[in-house]
């Protein structure tokens, strides 16, 4: 008899000794797939360190033992946003920045594409602090200080005025280890602009940037240029007259209002259908930032000014929105009729890119200098202005969590599946059904650890309470 007790005891033991140790297991959660626009309910997550080990029904709790349990009944799971086109700016107002990256975590955004600004040396030392568990915040990568023609505009800038110096800047841009590279055309000579993009992509960077006026969508393309920045871009494939209009912008025969002119009133939908086709086969996708260009040109009907996420923006940044405003303050009714049109009319281009097969990102232009383009609350805003111009919630929600990671070739981030980085938020509502679902945050996991929504609630507290000791000054 004692030796069958024993016996039963040793199995007892035997199969306690088998369960696998996790830090968490997310239960009972509705996990979203994103790429298939579908729902699984009921679902376990087990995550170890910053990793998804499995995913399973309840069956999986005989196999694993959990340090924390969360429990995420009636709520909806989904990868963390991907914010891919924010600016950490303004070389003076460091500390407010820096303010700004739990801010973005309690927004659920996980991960940020940084697309340059003048405080680029900082920046890259967040992100290591982030990668290195020293700092709470979004997965930060970034492009470093910009390449640009010489006497750009842009403080923090790299400037090139030949190709020598070129492979000197990209030769800088090597040692800081950056994770994309950005080019802009505000003084950079077009055969630089496009030597930059080609040697660039040689060196195995994904290359971002705007298109300088002389040139062409499919030239910038055939370099190799992976995202256009901003959709305004796009209205250059829309016409017939691409080539002549653009040779005219770099003669100074044409202005630029009147080159939107011509495009708008040359534009063909067969046409600019094909255009993006071919874009999409050479490996181009677009981010449109389209609320930007919302904010921009409807300033004169939103008034921004008791918006209550101000609360969690240090002042300098805030007046570092001052410039547009009063830039804008004299327009013309005429000249801001003409600004809301064009905004309508480069929007309605969404699903039709959409449908060509070109990779559409989702980035806002958040940060300094871009008016009330809030960090954190501007993704948000921006997967709305995409459905509400025609894409589905699949589709916007895919342009940030699956085509963000996508430009770098990152497969680590893009779903919630067993071998896939724990960068999650927990929603109260389907933005499947509803965009502005991604609103309803109830927990953030960020590399594993988990931020419950009083934990969120107090880190946006402690920012607003750290701005308001700021003003102060």
């Amino acid at each position: 008899m004692k030796l069958k007790q024993l016996l039963l005891l040793a199995l007892i033991i035997s199969g306690c000794q088998t369960k696998t140790a996790v830090d968490l297991v997310i239960k009972n959660a509705t996990l979203l797939n994103i790429e298939e626009g579908s729902q699984a309910e009921n679902r376990f997550v087990f995550i170890a360190a910053d990793s998804i080990l499995e995913v399973g029904d309840a069956s999986l709790l005989e196999k694993y033992q959990a340090k924390q349990e969360l429990d995420a009944a009636g709520k909806f799971l989904m990868p963390g946003l991907w914010d891919n086109h924010v600016h950490f700016g303004g070389a003076e107002y460091i500390d407010e920045n820096e303010q700004l990256l739990p801010l973005y975590l309690a927004f659920g955004v996980t991960t940020v594409r940084d697309a340059a600004g003048d405080i680029s040396l900082e920046v890259l030392k967040w992100r290591d602090e982030i990668n290195s568990g020293k700092r709470i915040g979004p997965k930060i990568l970034t492009s470093g200080p910009k390449i640009e023609g010489i006497a750009s505009i842009w403080p923090g800038d790299l400037e090139v005025g030949t190709e020598e110096e070129l492979n000197q800047a990209l030769d800088s841009l090597d040692k800081l280890n950056i994770d994309f590279v950005k080019i802009t055309d505000n003084t950079l000579k077009p055969e630089l602009f496009l030597k930059a993009v080609e040697l660039a992509t040689a060196r195995g960077y994904s290359v971002s940037g705007h298109i300088p006026a002389a040139l062409t969508l499919d030239q910038v393309s055939k370099a190799g240029q992976k995202t256009v920045e901003h959709l305004s871009y796009m209205m250059r494939a829309t016409t017939p007259l691409e080539a002549e209009i653009s040779e005219g912008r770099a003669s100074g025969k044409l202005s630029g209002s009147e080159a939107a002119t011509l495009q708008a009133e040359t534009y063909s939908d067969s046409l600019a259908f094909a255009n993006f086709q071919q874009l999409a086969k050479q490996g181009t996708g677009i981010v449109p930032t389209l609320l930007i260009s919302y904010n921009i040109a409807y300033l004169d009907e939103n008034d921004f000014a008791n918006d209550t996420i101000l609360n969690y923006l240090g002042p300098k940044l805030k007046e570092s929105y001052q410039w547009r405003i009063e830039r804008m303050a004299g327009e013309s009714p005429e000249l801001t009729q003409a600004r809301k049109d064009n905004f309508k009319r480069v929007s309605s281009l969404l699903p039709m890119i959409q449908k060509s097969g070109m990779k559409i990102m989702a980035g806002t232009d958040a940060g300094y200098l871009n008016t009330y383009d809030f960090p954190g609350l501007a993704i948000h805003l921006e997967l709305q202005k995409f459905v509400e111009f025609g894409l589905t919630p699949q589709q916007a929600l895919t342009a940030s969590v699956i085509n963000g990671p996508d430009y770098f070739g990152i497969t680590e981030f893009s779903a919630v599946k067993a071998g896939k980085k724990a960068n999650l938020i927990v929603l109260d509502r389907n933005p499947l059904e509803d965009i502005s679902a991604t609103l309803s945050i109830q927990d953030v996991i960020k590399d594993g650890k988990v931020y419950t929504r009083t934990d969120l609630d107090k880190m946006l507290a402690e920012i607003k309470t750290w701005v308001a000791n700021k003003e102060e000054k």
